[in-house]
């Protein structure tokens, strides 16, 4: 008589659980790392941005800056070419305005003013100055004046009893300016004290 064999069935519930992991142990693996090492970096490379962004700015600035100032200087030298381009021909034409005014100081010795040949001086000389006179070419200021060394040129001293010291008592040569510079300095002569006067002041 053979032996029964009993096979056991066990139900789907009771099943041994499976060796792979559960959705929650998934995810619970998945897990990224901690992230502060990453937040760290990307807040240092956003700071270098910043500060690389910044030095930028500042050397733009300073660039336009300086650049702005070379179109100034550029735009002044421009003018001052444009202002004192006739300088040297105004310096040639001035010895002919010296030469004009010795003419009529020697033909007043023996000439009159209305003598046709000084008229014609005069009316010569006139022209002359009106036409230094459109290019801002102006006589310095000297006779009876304080001694300005910037734009008068002692050639001697001479004492005098009626002057202050040091003030310009004769005008050997006049000087001009141009457009307010100094285009010729006047050479003059400058008072000073008699000696008499300055012995009896240094004995006082």
């Amino acid at each position: 008589m053979s032996e029964k064999v009993q096979i056991e069935i066990q139900d789907s519930d009771e099943q041994e659980p499976s060796a792979e992991p559960s959705a929650t142990e998934n995810q619970i693996s998945q897990t990224p790392p901690e992230t502060e090492p990453v937040a760290d970096d990307v807040t240092a490379k956003l700071q270098a941005a910043e500060r690389q962004a910044e030095e930028s700015y500042d050397r733009l600035l300073r660039v336009s800056a300086e650049f702005d100032n070379y179109k100034k200087r550029t735009a002044r030298e421009m003018q001052d070419v444009v202002k004192y381009a006739t300088e040297k021909m105004a310096k040639e034409l001035l010895v002919v305005v010296d030469n004009l005014e010795r003419a009529i100081e020697a033909a007043g010795a023996e000439r009159t003013e209305d003598d046709p040949l000084v008229k014609g001086i005069h009316l010569t000389l006139g022209e002359v100055l009106k036409i230094l006179d459109r290019h801002k070419i102006q006589p310095v200021k000297a006779l009876g004046e304080p001694f300005d060394p910037t734009f008068h040129q002692a050639m001697m001293q001479e004492e005098v009893e009626d002057q202050p010291p040091n003030t310009v008592v004769r005008e050997m040569q006049k000087g001009y300016t141009m457009h307010e510079r100094l285009l010729r300095p006047s050479m003059v002569v400058v008072s000073k004290l008699k000696e008499k006067t300055a012995d009896k002041g240094q004995t006082e």
